[in-house]
């Protein structure tokens, strides 16, 4: 540490000390500085000093230590009061207010202590002129502490009734506490509504809008504005997430994930921030933190996952059971401490209460990644009559009920029946259906059964079922691969069933079935085969055999009725293999509506899906937007998640596509959501969260945008997902982050991506992820390492011949070497490069379109060069040396202006713009009778845009007003300056 010796070093070292992560080393250095200010022999430095370690501590989980140092600045006060300077007396009044707040933080401070503080407090800032404000919203936080709400109401109605003045908290505090108010007291949406300004950004401070966003949540909740409570969850826990002062608001994202059915993402909360489980620093946010803690514990422990490993306090392990009861014992602990010290029961029934909440969202996707934390369902009890024993005759009748209509569950139902029929006699009909759905369960590994199966329905003296039976074991041999195999192994069944059909030995539905199966065979062994004539055409023919069996005889046969629907979708599928996509996509469509209109319209989302991909090929982006809406629909509840994630990815491509933004993230948030549900997070997921992530982008959501393109990023990868999907991932991001202003975490991203496109046989990407990288390191301050990203863009824009790109870097070169001591000489050499690439691409320019781009450019790059030099000298500059720079500057910039204005109307703006600064460059030059000229000239350019046009709201009004404005006020410059 470097040695403090006099005031100015250690102002210096509080102000870095200031811009340090919160927490303790921080508070530590805070000492540091007080002890190196008492050997100064300065009041005034160990005044700021005291003031300097109050502020961290404040702003840390140390808050009761602030009580020490705020009471030895009391006493210098009231001692030599005239040892403080403006601000310090300022500040003194100012952290009154966190000290009353500190104190009711702190259990082991009396309530008498607190009082008296507070009528201290109100004495003090009668005496120095101060409006009763912040005192009667000190004593509201006391009224509402103890639970008097009488006294609260008495006390917020007066807060609101007096003056604010400079003692007031800052306008998003005092909304933020008078919406905490409002929804405490149940009106929640009086509470959102005063927290509105804060929540849009109107109002901010160092803490705001953190505490609103987390405050927020449950309100929204409870009033069934979902999507907001989502939203203000990742903005609001990605801007306290850093910060250790902020366990409270930590605690209520905690708390919205355990009711919002997102435990998983409440267990990685509480992993991130393992000191929050035992910081003592002031109890009542550990009261807060211990609180959502048990709630969330036991939440796992009703969903059956009591013993699963949890994060808790270091030392040992935790399951979700040990360390519900843990959490719940400190919590009513520290609860009964507040309680004894304010001689009620308020807060021991305020943290019982928040520990019982329920939730109130079964399950609310939020985009990030976080998998529902559920165990194993328990297999379903058959039904239990009164005597104790299933009823079975009542099971079998529902299992061919469901079975014989085609209804979703008929597999399950005769799996219910068999559990309910061990050990029973049972004829060999029963027998041969619980086998038959049993090997349908199975899929490929079924076929055996269907052999028993068929067995059994001979046995049943049904032959034709039997034969049915073995047609579906043969098929799915075909689906294991055996496609060979199963041709020959439905051949037998097929030739019976046809002769056994026109003995009137079996029905039509027996009949039909075996042809199908024929059929489905057939037609996988053409995809085999693709484009094979021969095989296209027999499965075509026994497709169309079905057709021919069934159509026009479905009478009220559900069953057969989806025969005829299946065979119109396989025509299309066939259609498809042969290159006729149109005719594809409408037969599959003619399939699709079959199942619906025979009340079947789960079966016909895989026909619906297919004619989308179909659609979407054929560029009918229409008709595919309808046929995924459509599977949506008719998939309900029988949509499997997989299937489910698949079809919302895809809708939220196609209307992302026709520029919906907003219903194409709600799209993806659903994608991520039930591919997370499937299990497939890392695949399918990651892919739903890098798009879910650009369309918030698109809409401005930036915080959002980053919390889902964050967790997508590390499940992305170039083996799985392409590293084109990992390049536009980061680059999203760090647009993001550049505009939530993190710099250097944007610049980081930035220059990630271009390393990959760095390898890319087209540059265009590479170049321009440097240049952007090249943006961000200059806004983080880092110049040199900004020049660097620019030079390498710069190069690269040389190679790829795109003249702008290499005329902007070396204008954001030249800006940078201007803030090195010294650097005005590179500076004027970076601008005069632009200067010269650009006239060299005019000379070589092939076309009008392209000259007059380039004559813009021109333009510009001699503005900037007149700005730079103009800036780069000091504002109470003299002399020759600076009157020629000053010179230098006003011939660029006239040159600007002579460049703009070959350009006719259209570069009308910048014309003006470039006349108007070299007024201001004239006038300072000591030509006020030029400068006038100029500012007559821009006005009279304008003549001609006046009236509705200037005083509309557009942006075109909005220049001209301001263009106007900027000449009256240079015309006046003479005038106004002295001889």
């Amino acid at each position: 540490m470097t040695e403090i010796t006099d005031f100015d070093a250690l102002r210096e070292a509080m102000a870095e000390n200031s811009g340090q992560p919160e927490g303790p080393a921080r508070n530590a250095r805070a000492e540091e500085l007080l002890a190196a200010a008492e050997k100064l022999n300065v009041p005034l430095a160990v005044i700021e000093a005291l003031g300097h370690q109050l502020k961290v501590y404040n702003y840390s989980s140390e808050k009761g230590k602030m009580f020490v140092p705020f009471a030895r600045l009391l006493r210098m006060w009231d001692e030599r009061p005239e040892d403080f300077d403006e601000y310090e007396t300022h500040s003194l009044h100012w952290v009154f207010k966190w000290v009353s707040a500190g104190m009711l933080d702190q259990p082991h401070v009396p309530l008498a202590s607190i009082e008296k503080w507070l009528g201290e407090m109100e004495h003090r800032y009668r005496l120095a002129g101060y409006s009763e404000r912040a005192v009667r919203s000190a004593e509201h936080s006391v009224a509402t502490h103890v639970g008097d709400v009488a006294r609260a109401e008495r006390a917020y109605a007066a807060w609101l009734a007096a003056d604010r003045d400079s003692m007031a908290d800052c306008h998003a505090c005092e909304l933020h506490g008078q919406g905490w108010w409002q929804a405490e007291q149940g009106r929640d949406a009086e509470a959102l509504e005063l927290w509105g300004p804060v929540l849009e950004g109107e109002y901010t401070c160092a803490h705001e809008p953190h505490t609103a966003l987390a405050s927020s949540l449950v309100p929204l909740l409870r009033l069934g504005r979902e999507e907001e409570a989502r939203a203000n969850h990742l903005r609001g826990f990605r801007l306290v997430r850093a910060m250790e002062s902020m366990r409270g608001a930590y605690a209520e994202h905690v708390e919205f994930c355990a009711l919002t059915g997102n435990e998983a993402r409440g267990l990685e909360l509480l992993a991130e921030r393992p000191a929050y489980f035992t910081d003592d620093g002031q109890p009542q946010s550990k009261l807060d933190f211990m609180s959502v803690v048990a709630l969330l514990m036991d939440r796992l422990t009703g969903l059956g996952l009591g013993d699963r490993q949890v994060p808790g306090p270091a030392g040992r392990e935790w399951t979700a059971r040990e360390l519900a009861g843990h959490a719940r014992e400190v919590a009513l602990a520290l609860a009964a401490r507040f309680d004894e010290r304010n001689g009620t029961t308020h807060v021991s029934e305020r943290a019982r209460s928040r520990m019982a909440r329920q939730p109130l969202v079964e399950r609310l996707p939020l985009g990030v990644r976080s998998v529902r934390p559920t165990p194993p369902p328990a297999p379903a009890a058959a039904p239990v009559p009164a005597t104790g024993q299933p009823d079975l005759p009542a099971l079998l009748a529902e299992a061919r009920r469901l079975s014989d209509t085609l209804r979703p569950g008929a597999v399950e139902a005769w799996a219910a029946a068999a559990a309910a029929a061990e050990g029973a006699e049972l004829d060999p009909r029963d027998r041969a259906e619980m086998a038959d759905h049993e090997a349908m369960s199975l899929g490929p590994e079924g076929t055996g059964l269907f052999e028993r199966a068929a067995a059994l329905y001979a046995e049943a003296g049904d032959p034709g079922e039997a034969l049915a039976a073995r047609a579906r074991g043969a098929y799915v041999r075909a689906l294991a691969g055996d496609v060979d195999g199963a041709v020959a192994a439905v051949t037998g069944p097929y030739d019976e069933v046809l002769a056994l059909y026109a003995a009137d030995g079996t029905g039509i539905r027996q009949t039909a079935s075996v042809v199908m199966s024929r059929a489905r065979i057939l037609t996988r062994r053409a995809h085999g085969v693709e484009g094979d004539p021969a095989a296209l055409a027999e499965a075509e023919a026994a497709v169309r055999e079905v057709l021919a069996l069934v159509e026009g005889r479905t009478g009220e046969d559900v069953r057969l009725a989806a025969r005829v629907a299946e065979a119109r979708a396989m025509l299309g599928e066939l259609a498809g293999l042969a290159g006729d996509l149109e005719r594809a996509a409408e037969l599959f469509a003619r399939g699709a509506a079959a199942f619906t209109a025979a009340g079947l319209p789960w079966f016909a989302v895989e026909y619906e899906a297919r004619l989308a991909s179909l659609a979407h090929h054929l560029g009918d982006m229409a008709e595919a937007e309808r046929a995924l809406r459509a599977a949506l629909e008719h998939g309900g509840a029988q949509l499997e998640a997989p299937g489910r994630a698949q079809l919302h990815l895809q809708l939220a491509e196609v209307v992302g596509g026709r520029g919906e933004a907003v219903e194409a993230a709600r799209h993806a948030l659903e994608a991520a959501h039930w591919a997370d549900e499937a299990g497939e997070s890392a695949t399918l997921g990651a892919w739903a969260r890098q798009q879910l992530g650009g369309f918030l982008l698109r809409q401005g959501r930036w915080a959002e945008a980053a919390e889902v393109l964050e967790s997508a990023l590390p499940d992305l990868t170039a083996e799985t997902h392409g590293d084109g999907a990992v390049v536009q991932t980061q680059w999203w991001l760090g647009d993001c982050l550049s505009e939530l202003g993190e710099h250097r975490a944007a610049a980081e991203r930035r220059l990630q991506a271009a390393e990959i496109a760095r390898h890319w046989p087209e540059q265009h990407d590479h170049a321009t992820l440097a240049h952007l990288a090249g943006e961000s390191l200059g806004q983080a301050g880092l110049a040199a390492e900004a020049d660097q990203a620019y030079a390498r863009a710069g190069g690269l824009w040389r190679e790829l011949g795109n003249t702008h790109g290499l005329i902007r870097s070396l204008r954001a070169r030249a800006w940078l070497a201007l803030r090195a001591e010294g650097g005005l000489g590179e500076a004027r050499g970076l601008m005069a490069d632009a200067v010269r690439e650009c006239e060299t691409a005019l000379e070589a320019a092939g076309d009008e379109e392209s000259r007059q781009q380039l004559v813009a450019e021109l333009g510009h790059t001699h503005r900037q060069f007149g700005d730079l030099l103009a800036r780069s000298a000091p504002e109470d500059a003299e002399g020759a040396p600076f009157r020629e720079v000053f010179e230098e500057a006003l011939a660029q910039v006239v040159r600007a202006a002579e460049v703009f204005a070959s350009l006719g109307d259209g570069a009308l703006h910048s014309r003006t713009g470039a006349e108007l600064t070299a007024g201001r460059l004239e006038a300072d030059l000591g030509r006020p009778a030029d400068a006038v000229a100029r500012a007559r000239a821009v006005l009279a350019a304008y003549e001609g845009h006046g009236g509705a046009e200037a005083a509309d709201g557009d942006g075109e009004g909005e220049v001209v007003r301001a263009r106007r404005a900027e000449a009256e006020q240079l015309l006046r410059l003479p005038a106004e300056r002295p001889d």
